[in-house]
């Protein structure tokens, strides 16, 4: 079993560490680390290293620093506007494509979503998106937390800006004829993936991302959840860019 992997705002410069706080009680107290074993530390931006348990206290470790390193930034990188979603589906989508290597999600208003994001509603839910792409990013023992982008929901409008600046961008949509395996992709930049919610994504909401200069695209003949289609969407742009 590879070794675990604990998320810190900074990475140590000396070769000794006290790993306290949350990620230090859940190491010792719920992962129930020992002397000896071998963890990761994350800064979330790219920065890892390899530490080694030499004591274990009430909630901390001590460690010992053995390795230290580096992961590029992804390119192109991967942003997912996700549909806002009733119930836990927005958080399983998120929980997915975090592990699937996503770079940055983007929550969105579109008109259908059942559920709206107001007030300190919107930052409660915005606050369990962020918890859980950072529970996934230790999971995948990931080097990069995803980024959860702008205010606790973005419009419709910001996200056509989004696209417009972006090399490319996409549009899941059951009607299209296009296929996203097979659409030309960019070398460099920001790739743009627009994931409806439930209902789907109106007529007109279509036309303002194709307008912006996005793209209809399609997977397959099956039509898939707002939790799903994302995550299917992700694994066909990591295979194509060779991340897989």
């Amino acid at each position: 079993m590879s070794a675990p992997l604990f998320l810190v705002e900074s990475l140590p410069t000396a070769d000794t560490m006290v790993l306290d706080g949350p990620e230090g009680h859940h190491a010792a107290t719920v992962q129930r680390l020992r002397v000896g074993e071998q963890l990761l530390l994350a800064d979330g931006r790219g920065g890892t290293a390899t530490a080694v348990v030499t004591a274990v206290g009430r909630g901390t470790l001590d460690l010992d620093v053995t390795e230290r390193g580096y992961v590029d930034a992804a390119n192109p990188r991967l942003v997912v506007v996700q549909g806002i979603a009733k119930g836990d589906r927005g958080e399983l989508a998120v929980q997915a494509m975090t592990e699937t290597g996503v770079d940055e999600i983007v929550p969105w208003a579109a008109g259908r979503s059942v559920v709206q994001w107001r007030g300190e509603r919107g930052v409660r839910a915005r606050g369990r998106w962020v918890a859980t792409a950072r529970e996934a990013t230790k999971q995948a023992r990931r080097a990069w937390l995803p980024v959860l982008a702008g205010s606790p929901d973005e419009s419709t409008a910001s996200v056509a800006r989004r696209i417009a600046g972006a090399a490319a961008g996409y549009v899941l949509h059951e009607e299209a004829t296009d296929r996203l395996t097979t659409v030309e992709l960019p070398e460099h930049g920001e790739i743009v993936l627009v994931v409806g919610p439930e209902g789907g994504i109106t007529p007109d909401e279509l036309a303002t991302f194709q307008e912006a200069g996005a793209r209809p695209v399609r997977l397959g003949t099956s039509v898939l959840r707002t939790s799903t289609a994302g995550v299917a969407a992700l694994a066909v742009l990591a295979t194509r860019l060779l991340r897989w």
